[in-house]
């Protein structure tokens, strides 16, 4: 693997950092800008829509930009952002802060994820956008720990000046490490949008959604789940939150090892798996030992659809990926929003703190029907073209598709 992908994994890292530690620092945020936790619960929010909104605005704007020089771009638009949210004299300034900073979020890992596919070769390249997002996983286990350590001891604007700091290491390894990558000739922007004409296109992006959506209805809730239904005390959570992201290192690169070889076998065995293990959290949240092994099975079996996911979007996309890969990156933060919306309304009617998991199971299961569908209609779809092409009976010739 080039060293290039490590300047795009050490910008996945910072991203990935800025995104999550919020969570553990809102107390500390909220109480210096005396607003209650659900006001600063905006944070959350804002950022994950400024993804959503962010990642076709920005790589919209970029069509004309070499991919380089976009990527560079992004992340001072990063670093700009966690530096105002560092020094913040209200409230509203940190939620633009923290919406500025999120604008590059998308964009970038969608342009990288094209990037990082580039620069190896074509049997390579779910590995290589894998190791790009290892920053994002690392990031979970490393950065947002550390983050709300500094933060809960020094300040939380420490943290975010820190995150500042990771944007200029990621913007540098980029300038130097990164090839020049000119813009594709003849690819514009009316390109780029046709391939949301692509039914698979948008299967694969609505997998996107339920699929990480299950992740996220039971891990947004994780704090009063593990502490009200498990026993754990709260200065536990974020160790659990440790072997999740551990188990999101590993499952992203398993999940890229192995969409190489068989794409969509790999998302059957992930998705199937990720829907049986968030139905039996219920069960296996009520035992401490059993709940942290869970917690980090959802983790790994989450991030295993990532690679095959974001590939899938650039196969179905070919000719024009870049649009449609930013856009799945906010897929991916689309499932998150409306997954805790889901979980927080289970909780709400009175199903308990376990129920988000079976809103999780029902959302993976749902991704897992449209990946059969999405099979199903490329292997009728290839028919009549692979008959055509060399009179071979399309059963006999399947099995080359992913």
């Amino acid at each position: 693997m080039p060293l290039a992908l490590l300047a795009l994994a050490i910008g996945a890292f910072g991203i990935g950092t800025t995104e999550f530690v919020i969570m553990g620092l809102l107390p500390e945020v909220a109480g210096d800008f005396g607003v209650p936790i659900p006001t600063a619960g905006l944070l959350v929010t804002g950022y994950a829509l400024g993804v959503v909104i962010g990642a076709p605005l920005m790589t919209v704007l970029g069509t004309k930009v070499p991919r380089k020089r976009m990527l560079m771009l992004l992340m001072g638009l990063f670093i700009a952002g966690n530096l105002l949210s560092a020094v913040a004299p209200s409230f509203a300034v940190m939620l633009i802060g923290r919406v500025v900073a999120s604008l590059a979020h998308g964009a970038f890992f969608g342009i990288g994820s094209v990037v990082a596919a580039e620069l190896v070769a074509p049997s390579k390249k779910a590995g290589a956008i894998a190791m790009m997002f290892t920053g994002l996983t690392v990031a979970n286990v490393i950065g947002v720990p550390l983050g709300t350590l500094v933060g809960q001891h020094v300040g939380w604007r420490v943290t975010f000046a820190i995150v500042a700091a990771l944007g200029f290491v990621g913007l540098a390894g980029i300038a130097k490490l990164v090839p020049e990558l000119p813009k594709p000739q003849g690819v514009h922007l009316r390109h780029e949008l046709a391939a949301f004409k692509n039914t698979q296109v948008l299967l694969a992006m609505a997998m996107t959604v339920l699929g990480f959506g299950g992740v996220f209805a039971a891990i947004t809730y994780i704090a009063p789940m593990m502490t009200h239904v498990t026993g754990f005390a709260d200065g536990s959570v974020t160790w659990l939150l440790v072997l999740f992201g551990l188990g999101m290192v590993g499952g992203n690169l398993i999940g890229g090892r192995f969409a190489d070889r068989a794409l969509m076998p790999m998302l059957y065995a992930s998705l199937g798996a990720l829907a049986v293990v968030l139905a039996l959290f219920t069960l296996t949240a009520h035992s401490k030992i059993t709940a942290a092994v869970t917690v980090a099975l959802i983790g790994a079996l989450g991030f295993a659809t990532v690679p095959p996911l974001q590939k899938r979007v650039l196969d179905q996309a070919h000719g024009a990926p870049t649009l449609a890969s930013a856009v799945n990156i906010g897929a991916f933060n689309l499932g998150n929003a409306l997954s805790a919306w889901l979980g927080g309304i289970v909780i709400t009617a009175g199903f308990g703190y376990t129920s988000p998991n079976w809103v999780g199971a029902a959302l993976a299961a749902a991704a897992l029907v449209l990946a059969f569908l999405s099979a199903a209609l490329e292997r009728r779809g290839s028919a009549p073209s692979t008959v055509a092409a060399g009179g071979t009976p399309a059963g006999q010739r399947a099995s080359v598709h992913h």
